[in-house]
């Protein structure tokens, strides 16, 4: 226990995710002991993302003015959404360079336990978006564990009705993996995803 302005650094370190009481702790000490120059940009970059980061108002991921660069982007399909949990997911798939079309971010996944049903994520927008008759598919690219697969499974029955095609990205063994280490899931996916060679 440390008094005073170290103590509530360390606090407020250890409130975010991830950071356990020794990281605070080391992160604390760092930023002590750092350049006040180096520590004066960090504390410029927290208050700028405060003040100018926000969501887009179409598909709700990070930006800096109404749109984010995908959704002003002409040269994308409004044909295709790919639906994710958050914005970490688009920077995700945008990295493999293979989908060009649109994203809607979600806020989360359905997890009862914490208390979030649909009605906590941004199904409702979702709901709109695909009501316009343009979209023809909806690429369902939650996370591959139970709270992404309940939701997941939602929103196909959910959009099902509207015939709109409804696909979920392809999961299972990773390249470079070793079967005794895959748990059950991961390979029962793998044997139903497999295709001809």
């Amino acid at each position: 226990m440390y008094e005073g302005a170290i103590q509530d650094l360390i606090d407020e370190l250890g409130r975010l995710p991830g950071v356990g009481p020794k990281s605070a702790q080391r992160i604390a000490f760092h930023v002590l002991s750092a350049d006040p120059a180096d520590v004066n940009r960090l504390a410029s970059a927290l208050r700028k993302v405060k003040d100018l980061v926000r969501f887009c108002t179409s598909c709700y991921n990070v930006a800096e003015s109404d749109q984010c660069r995908i959704c002003r982007d002409p040269r994308r399909t409004d044909e295709v959404i790919c639906v994710v949990e958050e914005p970490k997911d688009v920077v995700a798939i945008e990295r493999t360079g293979e989908f060009r079309g649109r994203y809607h971010v979600l806020g989360g996944a359905i997890n009862p336990l914490e208390g979030i049903g649909p009605d906590n994520l941004r199904i409702r927008e979702l709901m709109t978006r695909l009501g316009g008759g343009v979209i023809r598919e909806l690429i369902l690219a939650t996370d591959p564990n139970t709270e992404g697969e309940a939701t997941a499974t939602y929103l196909a029955l959910m959009v099902k009705p509207m015939g709109i095609a409804v696909t979920r990205l392809a999961s299972g063994l990773p390249v470079g993996g070793d079967l005794e280490y895959a748990d059950e899931i991961t390979l029962g996916r793998a044997f139903e995803g497999r295709r001809a060679v």
